[in-house]
Formats: structure tokens, C-alpha cells, sequence
């Protein structure tokens, strides 16, 4: 089964300073048809305005992945990482027990635009965790994030994957899922069809009871996803 979660369906924000697009319930945002998906729960598109940004504010028991679309984020944490992301690198930050942080716009002319991601973790407290990685845009799938962090993946608290797809036109490409697996696909760029749905970007999709998932792009220019595999 396939359920699409269309862009101009999902909530919004506008705080002047930030523009953000929710595919699931957050802040002020409340949908109960949409709280998440198994482990998966916020998947936000935000635009923050040059020198501004999220002062420093706590977490705990969360896996924050964010993946830079366009501009710098400039990270400061409680645990001492001071840090520059820029387009194209993911970042992954388990708050285990606990962690402060800040993020903003490093330009102070260009806004940044970048996906927050929150998955829940599998394990309660711990030790808090920063990554940071540029993984390229090479065809086909990237695996982004593992449990376990081989071949130099990200590690993530939970038993899920994150994989990125990258697909040129007139390609294809196929998921393998084990069964009882479930499966999300947020497009970031360019269109993609999901075996018979199409996506455009800021759309997405729940997977269930598919064990192998077919991409095509159909369209005119590269297409980019995001493809989490999830209990």
C-alpha cells in the first residue's frame, strides 16, 4: 500500500524569520492523521533568514538528522562541536540524555534552506553523539545512516536506514525490503515515480506491504530522494 502525503498538504509556519513546511504534526502544527510514521516523526522543510536561526535549545531521546538544500548552517552545542554544514552534508545528533544546542544561518545576504529530520530512538539515555558527513551525489542509493554505522555510515539509535537516491533521467532503481518493513520516501528534487505514484518535490510517501519498491525517473532532470527504511 502507497499513501501519498502531497507538499501543499502539509503544515505551516511563518515566524518572519523562519518558513517551514511540516509533514508531520510539530509546534504549533497539529494533525492527528499525521503524528509520524513507525519511528519516523518530523520531517520539517524550513527557510531560516540571513544572521537569524534557532538559539540554543535542549533535546534528549532524539535522532535530529539535517540535510543542507541551499546556504551554511553554523552548529554550536553543549558538547563542545562548533561546526559548519553546507549544502549537501548530512548531520546526525543523538541527544541520549541530553543535549543543548544552536543553529543558524552562517551567511548574513543568503537564506538557508534545509530539511530537519527526527527519528525516535531505540534506546533511552546515553551518551549524546555528533556526525557529520558529506556522502556526494553519485547515481543510484547512498546509504546514508545504519544502526550499526558501517562502511562509514552515520549511526543512528534505531533499527532503521536512511538512504538517499539519486536517479538521472530515464533511470531506474529497486528496494529490497524485509518483510514486516515499512518504508517512507520524502522527494527533495526533481520528480520520481514510487512503482505507479508520482512524486514532485516536497511530496511524500508511506510504504507498507511492499517488499520490493521500483523508482523510475520519468521526467527531465535528476531526481533526489530520501528513502528510510524503517521498522
Amino acid at each position: 500500500m502507497i499513501t501519498v502525503r502531497h507538499a501543499s498538504d502539509r503544515g505551516q509556519a511563518n515566524f518572519g524569520w523562519l518558513q517551514s513546511r511540516h509533514t508531520f504534526s510539530f509546534g504549533s502544527y497539529y494533525d492527528p492523521h499525521h503524528m509520524g510514521f513507525s519511528a519516523l516523526r518530523v520531517i520539517n522543510d524550513d527557510i531560516v533568514s540571513p544572521a537569524a536561526g534557532f538559539d540554543t535549545h535542549g533535546h534528549r531521546d532524539m535522532e535530529i538528522i539535517s540535510l543542507v538544500l541551499e546556504g551554511e548552517i553554523e552548529h554550536k552545542d553543549s558538547q563542545g562541536n562548533r561546526q559548519t554544514l553546507p549544502a549537501g552534508e548530512f548531520q546526525l545528533m543523538s541527544a541520549g540524555r541530553g543535549i543543548y544546542h544552536s543553529e543558524y544561518n552562517a551567511s548574513s545576504t543568503q537564506a538557508l534552506r534545509f530539511l530537519q529530520i527526527w527519528i525516535e530512538p531505540n534506546e533511552q539515555g546515553g551518551e549524546p553523539c555528533y556526525q557529520q558527513k558529506d556522502f556526494g551525489k553519485q547515481a543510484g542509493f547512498t546509504v546514508i545512516a545504519t544502526p550499526t554505522g558501517e562502511d562509514g555510515t552515520l549511526h543512528i539509535k534505531q533499527d532503521a536506514r536512511l538512504l538517499q537516491l539519486i536517479l538521472p533521467p530515464s533511470e531506474s532503481a529497486t528496494l529490497a525490503l524485509e518483510a514486516g518493513r515499512h518504508a517512507y520516501v520524502h522527494q527533495v528534487a526533481g520528480t520520481l515515480d514510487v512503482e505507479t505514484t508520482s512524486l514532485a518535490p516536497g511530496d511524500g510517501t508511506k510504504i507498507e506491504d511492499i517488499h520490493h519498491i521500483t523508482f523510475r525517473n520519468k521526467g527531465n532532470e535528476t531526481s533526489q530522494a530520501l528513502v528510510f527504511d524503517l521498522p
